[in-house]
This record gives structure tokens, sequence and C-alpha cells, in this order.
């Protein structure tokens, strides 16, 4: 796709917004706007504050007042978090940090005048521009399946209400029932994983309803920590789970929410609760502004910046960048590199060689905790893995509560990195 600096506005509404922008030149100082509030958007938005000492505006648009992660938001459902103890305000980001917090959906940009229209009506102008919006779903992936089911058929993938709704579905199954996972694609955002959340379905259910039953639909023939996952749905959820992937039809499948069935390759089952995990693409705002090829936005490596205009720079889960998860921790890695990138570029100070990292942990039943993860260098071409570590089959108790208790630890010290 054949990408052009022209103006990309989602509504006429907006496009007129726009044209009363005031202009970037004459600023006192360069300005920063940060669209998304999550790991990659919040992170960037606190240190290029924090690390330019008020040299720089930053303004992050966020349309939430509570910040809900996906990570942790399968922990919820299988009965190890509190919903309350996942939600984080900006509070301290506009407080301690001097960010401005705007809570609206942006939903155009005008790469020529370099402009962020919001829907409230107000048009903000920017210096350099960092995307950071995570996920939507690709229209018709699941056929039978559109946003509009996600009351009946939740997705629980973009963290807040979904993740209540499916839990409360899944504590109101009949006894004996089923509950169906459509599992996505590659590539997809983990956390919240699949797997894992199989696994908390599964302990939530060997609490409640000891006899229902699992279906996992998985168009994939194979998926990450396959071992340790399968291992462990043996040891703690034996009979429970039944993953059919696709020499079984996983590649063929359709559902109807009004009969709440599931159709894998011409047969239908009937299930009680089905989650539907849609194949995925960047956030809207991406394509938008027109920095997407495909589903995704490429990047260059060294510091996270469109290859589509030098000026914007795409976060997390919405890029396109190499070897790299699209993980809550990637964001938060990238998100830093990006910082100093900005902050460079705009106050000539210094900036540092790239260097990236992620751990992915997942829960599998009571402090039984696995992990992958890797440590990541930019090239030309894209962020390549250096060397990774994964736990293995076998391991002891105390190994697995440890490692566990590790992932508790980090999302303490991640979500404190993001809001301060």
């Amino acid at each position: 796709m054949k990408l052009n600096r022209r103006m990309f506005i989602g509504t006429g509404a907006a496009a007129a917004a726009s044209l009363s922008a005031p202009p970037v030149i004459g600023q006192a100082r360069p300005r920063v706007v940060v669209v998304g509030g999550g790991s990659g958007g919040a992170t960037a938005a606190r240190y290029i504050a924090r690390d330019s000492e008020g040299a720089i505006h930053v303004t992050l648009v966020e349309p939430s007042r509570t910040y809900y992660t996906c990570y942790f938001s399968n922990l919820y459902i299988g009965g190890f978090q509190n919903y309350d103890d996942l939600g984080h305000g900006y509070g301290g980001l506009a407080t301690n940090y001097g960010v401005n917090v705007m809570h609206d959906w942006a939903i155009g940009v005008d790469r020529d005048a370099k402009t962020v229209t919001l829907a409230g009506g107000s048009s903000l102008p920017y210096d350099k521009l960092i995307l950071s919006p995570g996920i939507d779903f690709v229209e018709g992936s699941v056929p039978g399946w559109s946003i509009a089911d996600q009351d009946v058929m939740p997705h629980a993938y973009k963290g807040g209400t979904q993740a209540q709704l499916l839990k409360a579905q899944i504590m109101a199954m009949p006894e004996g029932g089923t509950f169906a996972m459509i599992a996505p694609p590659n590539p997809y955002r983990c956390p919240p994983g699949p797997y894992e959340r199989i696994s908390m379905v599964a302990h939530a259910l060997s609490q409640n309803n000891p006899t229902a039953k699992i279906l996992l639909v998985d168009p994939k023939p194979g998926f990450s920590k396959q071992a340790l996952f399968e291992e462990g749905w043996l040891k703690h959820y034996s009979g429970m789970i039944e993953r059919i992937g696709p020499d079984f039809g996983a590649e063929n499948v359709s559902v109807d929410p009004a009969a709440m069935t599931v159709d894998i390759d011409g047969m239908i089952e009937e299930v009680d609760v089905c989650n539907v995990i849609p194949a995925q693409k960047a956030g809207r705002i991406a394509e938008l502004a027109g920095v997407t090829e495909g589903n995704w936005a490429p990047v260059n490596p060294a510091d996270m910046s469109s290859r589509a205009d030098a000026d914007i720079y795409v976060l997390g889960d919405a890029s396109q960048q190499g070897d790299m998860p699209k993980s809550g921790y990637s964001a938060n890695s990238q998100a830093k590199v990006c910082a100093n990138a900005v902050r460079g570029a705009l106050t000539d100070s210094r900036v540092f060689p790239a260097r990236y990292s992620n751990t992915c942990w997942s829960l599998i039943a009571t402090n039984d905790g696995v992990k992958v993860g890797a440590t990541y260098e930019p090239t030309e071409e894209k962020i390549a893995e250096v060397d990774g570590f994964i736990s293995q089959t076998g391991e002891d108790a105390d190994l697995r509560k440890a490692t566990y208790e590790e992932s508790l630890g980090w999302y303490a010290g991640i979500t404190s990195d993001m809001f301060g």
C-alpha cells in the first residue's frame, strides 16, 4: 500500500475542527501528543515529561478515566485478582509530571498540518506524535460474529467491563455446561493470553462447576508455552479441556450468537458461554493517520518511529517491529526507547542506543506460574531477538510459586512505571 502525506480525518466534522487548529510554529515549548494511555502511551508520556523537566509540553489523549490492565484480567477471571485492583487513574501523570491528560477520542490526524483531531471538537498541534492505540478487530474474521455481538459472546480482550461480563457468564453456567473459546490467529495481543485464560476458566470451573467442559477451538497448529500449558492442564484439570486444532476443522469455524452454537467444519456444538477472540489489527487511529500497511504499522527498529512519517511513533500492539511479542511489557520497553529518542530530537539531549526486553508470565493453577522472555536489539530490518528463556516442564513447586510471585512484583512495578 502506497502511503502519502495527505490529510487523514475520520469524519467531516473532524475535518472542520482541524482547520481552526493553532499553529505549532512559535510555541514556547515543543509539543508532544500521545494517543493511548496504556503500557506504551502512559509510559512514554511520563518519561518525556519527567526527563525533559518541563522543556516539552506533553498531552496524553485517552478516553478512559480509569485504565484497566489487560494483563492480570485472566487472573481476575480465575479468582486470583480483584477487579478494582486492575484499575489505575491518570492523576499522578498530571500532578507529578505536568502531563496534560485529555479524556477524549482521537479521530483524525493531519500529517501536513501536524494536528490531531478529537471527537469533542478540539484540535491538538504537535511536533512529535506518539500513537499507542492497542488493537482493533478484523471484521469478519470469525464468521457470524461482529462487535455488536460482544455482549452475548464476549471477547474480553481490551480490558475493562468485558472481563467482568465474561466472568459473570462463566459463574452462571449450568452444572456440566460447556465453555468454548475461539482462539485468535497469529499475531495477537498477549496478555491477556488465550491459553492462560483457558487455565483460569478451568480453575474457576474446577472450584464451582467441576463437571463442566472447556472446548478450545484454535486455528493455529501450535502456540507459545504449549508444552507447559498442556502439562499443567493434564495435572490440574484432567479431562476438562479439549483442544481442536486446524487438523480437526478449527480453520473452518463460525458462530451463531443467537443460538449459542459453534460450527466447527460442519459439526454444530451447543455451548453455554463462548469467548470469541477475533483476528487483530492496529487500533483505528493508526490507520486514520496513514501509517499502517495491512493490519499493522511498520516502524523503524532503532526508535519506534513510523516508516511512513518520521514525526510519528507507533508503540506496542499496533506496531510491526519484528520479533517482540504484542505484550504490555514490550510496549513499556518500547516506550522508554521512544521517549529517549523524542526528547533527544526536541531538546538536543543525549540519545542512548536502543535496547528492548520482554517477559510474559502465565498462571496455570494456584502457585503454578510459568514464563517466557527475551532481550532484543535493533537491526536495519527489525527488532531482533538476542537471547531468550522459557520455563521448563517438570519444574518443582517452589520454582513455579516463585515465578508466580515474580509476576506480582512485575505488575506492581510496571503500573508504577506507567502512572508514577
